[in-house]
């Protein structure tokens, strides 16, 4: 069923919702079709300090990261509050923190900008020890959630960041659960599912899920862990775009490692829109700062034409 305000009770709120879900379809057909760009938003100060090397066309890159430049003269606090010029508040306005009644239980998640008619979904899923609250923080990570949101609500997008229950078939049960709750309202917005850390288990567990496979339109690996059998899931078969950004000393899932995940890839399917950032220098949670949102999701959609 759809998605659940906390605020409302089960009979209001089913009413209410099957009115909201049958507007949003008559809005979907006055709308046009999926955004083909994400709109700027303050890309001086998110674009990729110096490019050190690349290869592949530029689908490999190797960028420059410096803690003292990229951590303590960006942030206010270092790791916990970035500098103001790096956000905007206004898109709160927009958010709400819901929870979804599905087949998989009732899921509590944070949704950012239109939830009837979206342009395009992103979707969030936090690693070990995190909540629904991380994708939502606008000071944490150098800002960088900040900006999905507010490069997503201004192109008429909804994004998500949800709790689920593990990182196992349950959690990525949830997480599909979820997404379908979603789908009436929004049924051709593609999906695009960025993963941090041990999230990556539940991007590669939805890329094997042919339902939610022929939906995305980008999976983002953002210091996590490969995965050999998506070689022969539905979303590689879908060609699914593919974005793996690693801190080359991260000490969680080493660099080489998603750097020969890479290289298999390419192996298999030369061509295959995947795209790999190395931080050097950067450790585990670097790519969920630096990476660039709007350069990534703008080349997904690109790769989907």
């Amino acid at each position: 069923m759809a998605p659940l305000p906390r605020r409302l009770g089960r009979k209001t709120g089913a009413r209410r919702l099957l009115r909201a879900v049958a507007f949003g379809a008559l809005l979907t057909a006055a709308l046009p079709a999926a955004a083909q760009t994400l709109p700027p938003f303050k890309d001086d100060l998110f674009a990729y300090p110096a490019v050190l090397s690349a290869s592949d066309d530029g689908g490999y890159r190797v960028v420059d990261y410096r803690e003292a430049r990229d951590i303590d003269r960006r942030d206010e606090i270092p790791e916990k509050r970035v500098q103001g010029r790096y956000v905007s508040l206004s898109v709160r306005g927009q958010q709400e923190d819901l929870v979804a009644g599905t087949p998989a239980g009732r899921i509590a998640h944070f949704a950012v900008g239109r939830r009837q008619g979206a342009s395009l979904v992103v979707v969030y899923l936090h690693g070990q020890g995190g909540s629904r609250r991380q994708g939502v923080d606008d000071y944490t990570f150098g800002g960088n959630f900040n900006r999905i949101k507010n490069l997503v609500a201004q192109a008429g997008g909804l994004y998500l960041s949800p709790d689920f229950g593990s990182f196992d078939e349950k959690g990525a049960a949830q997480i599909a659960a979820l997404l379908s709750a979603y789908r009436a309202a929004s049924p051709d917005a593609p999906v695009f599912v960025a993963c941090g850390s041990m999230g990556g288990h539940l991007c590669w567990q939805l890329a094997r899920m042919p339902e939610v496979a022929e939906r995305l339109g980008g999976l983002l690996l953002l210091g996590s862990l490969w995965d050999d059998g998506f070689l022969a899931s539905p979303a590689f078969g879908r060609r699914v775009p593919l974005f793996i950004g690693q801190g080359s000393r991260d000490p969680v899932f080493p660099v080489g490692h998603m750097e020969a995940f890479y290289r298999a890839i390419l192996k298999k399917a030369p061509g295959y829109p995947v795209r790999m950032v190395r931080f050097e220098t950067g450790s585990h949670g670097t790519p969920i700062r630096m990476t660039d949102w709007r350069e990534t999701i703008n080349w997904m959609l690109s790769a989907r034409r």
